[in-house]
């Protein structure tokens, strides 16, 4: 079975049809939340997610977007995007957002899928090995996909400790019956110092995961932003994958 994962979207539809034309072949499609927020398309990338039968949960983003409490810790920028999305995104994308749970566990048990952490589902970071040792107890399959920090990374239990990997585009990890939290990275906002889009694929048969880069138009989410009255700083930040 052939897998792809996807995160933290946030409303960049260029990025987003970019990867989804890049896949090829694939089985499922999961998505980690943070679908809208930053950007200037929530609409067109919900309907492209039920388009492809996309299975996920949902982010602090998408919380936000519905009126949630965590618009309360984001930046000054992260707010108005938020508040520009709950008052533009449609009633279908609205539902779709809502129905989104905080913690999937599909394929028979072997992944846990959430947007920040086992532990904290919508907010935490999970970006340290002291993060990963903490939250190993708050789920129990094997592996356990996040997203919420925009960088591709592989935090994996080896011999009583956990070794943290940061991930490059092409990079292959053979998996196992270690216990690991994997990152895709980000599809809509890059934060690892690469501009294009970023996922993850998972070959079952193969017993392996890989991580892909997908190059889009940058200039023409950018012009999009900036013509809907987004911040200036988010659509910049695009060009540099920060």
């Amino acid at each position: 079975m052939r897998i792809a994962v996807v995160s933290d979207i946030h409303s960049n539809l260029q990025a987003l049809d970019a990867v989804l034309g890049s896949l090829g072949t694939v089985d499922a499609l999961w998505q980690l939340g943070d679908v809208v927020g930053y950007g200037p398309e929530p609409d067109g990338v919900v309907d492209r997610l039920r388009a492809v039968g996309a299975f996920g949960v949902k982010g602090n983003h998408d919380d936000a977007a519905c009126g949630g409490e965590s618009v309360d810790g984001f930046t000054p920028d992260a707010r108005i995007a938020a508040e520009w999305t709950r008052a533009r995104m449609n009633e279908t994308t609205r539902a779709y957002l809502i129905g989104l749970p905080e913690r999937l566990e599909p394929q028979g048990g072997e992944y846990t899928l959430v947007h920040g952490s086992p532990r904290e589902p919508i907010g935490e970071y999970l970006d340290t090995t002291d993060a990963a040792r903490e939250n190993m107890a708050a789920f129990s399959t094997t592996y356990c996909l996040v997203g919420h920090t925009h960088v591709p990374l592989v935090l994996r239990e080896e011999r009583g400790q956990i070794k943290a990997r940061l991930v490059g585009p092409e990079t292959r990890l053979s998996i196992d019956e270690r216990r690991a939290f994997l990152n895709p990275g980000s599809v809509g906002q890059p934060r690892d110092g690469h501009p294009s889009a970023s996922y993850m694929l998972i070959d079952t048969d193969a017993a392996a995961v890989t991580w892909q880069r997908a190059a889009y138009d940058i200039g023409a989410t950018q012009a999009a932003m900036l013509g809907a009255g987004l911040p200036p700083r988010l659509a910049r930040r695009l060009s540099f994958g920060r």
